[in-house]
């Protein structure tokens, strides 16, 4: 049965204190097949649950993530070994070469997934109905050279844009469901409180788009499930925590993580809807994005250990 529900609201998310995790008690991990050396994927009975950071260039975690002296070309190499996915950035501020996807995706082990922001000439825009050219332009870049590494595109949304009913539903007419062949997935994160509306939600679900559910002081969450998978971004670590969180707030959205992947609605978020979502597996994403961006590795990586323990 779906598990728990909230009152309808719309707020910048506390974190509450930590959950109860041993209803999931009788959930294993499938740890056989997976390398000793790399971090699990959490797979069960048809869940999945991938935990990872904003990408893998970063001079500060020199010698607090990658070791000292690691060749910077391999920190790619190193990340994937130690999270099991990561939202790519860059591909927000331009587009990339084919055989650059291509490269990525040789990088990291198999089981591996990046999301990808798309390009602000997509969601920074007046009207959003006159996007489709530059959605061609970023799906057709070459994102397909993925293959199977290829996970959610997040559209994100400037916290100045407010929510244009009929705009919007045009926008999410022209996201395409695959790419040469490949299925898409699409999640959208919006930062502005008038898309706290049932309306929005309701269009959401109707395309099939997941509702990124931000953790973030400085903008308003939705935590609606919308989509067939699950996209969280953890915005607020903070430095004076070795693992960015404190070790309760950890507990806590391992709980969350595994509710959400077995098809069920966490308990303490912010919903617009009193409703429960479908009581089936859904694959589960968390970030750990910006705040005191240092601690990320760490963050995902005591995730991950709480997850698969």
């Amino acid at each position: 049965m779906p598990i728990g529900s909230a009152a309808p609201s719309f707020r910048r998310y506390e974190t509450p204190m930590a959950q109860a995790v041993g209803v999931f008690g009788v959930l294993r991990q499938n740890a056989e097949a997976m390398s000793p050396a790399r971090p699990p994927t959490r797979y069960t009975y048809g869940m999945t649950i991938r935990i990872g950071i904003g990408g893998w260039t970063y001079e500060p975690w020199r010698g607090t993530f990658y070791p000292e002296k690691w060749p910077q070309k391999r920190e790619l190499d190193y990340a994937a070994d130690h999270v099991t996915a990561i939202e790519i950035n860059g591909t927000y501020y331009g587009s990339q070469k084919p055989a650059t996807f291509a490269a990525w995706a040789k990088a990291v082990p198999d089981g591996f997934v990046f999301s990808l922001k798309a390009s602000r000439y997509c969601t920074n825009r007046k009207v959003l109905a006159e996007a489709g050219e530059s959605i061609a332009r970023f799906t057709g870049q070459g994102i397909v050279e993925l293959g199977d590494r290829l996970g959610p595109i997040l559209w994100q949304f400037m916290a100045t844009k407010t929510f244009d009913a009929d705009d919007f539903a045009a926008f999410l007419k022209l996201l395409p469901d695959r790419q040469d062949g490949v299925a898409l997935r699409h999640a959208i994160q919006v930062r502005h409180e008038s898309f706290a509306v049932p309306e929005f939600v309701a269009m959401c679900r109707d395309a099939g788009v997941a509702i990124v559910f931000a953790q973030s002081a400085e903008y308003p969450a939705i935590a609606d499930i919308t989509g067939d998978f699950v996209y969280a971004r953890l915005e607020d670590a903070e430095e004076r925590f070795v693992a960015g969180y404190a070790p309760t707030a950890l507990d806590d959205w391992a709980g969350k993580a595994e509710i959400w992947a077995a098809g069920g609605r966490p308990q303490g978020l912010p919903y617009v809807e009193d409703a429960t979502p479908p009581n089936q597996p859904r694959e589960t994403f968390m970030f750990f994005i910006n705040g005191a961006k240092v601690r990320a590795p760490q963050a995902a990586m005591a995730l991950i250990a709480r997850i698969t323990a």
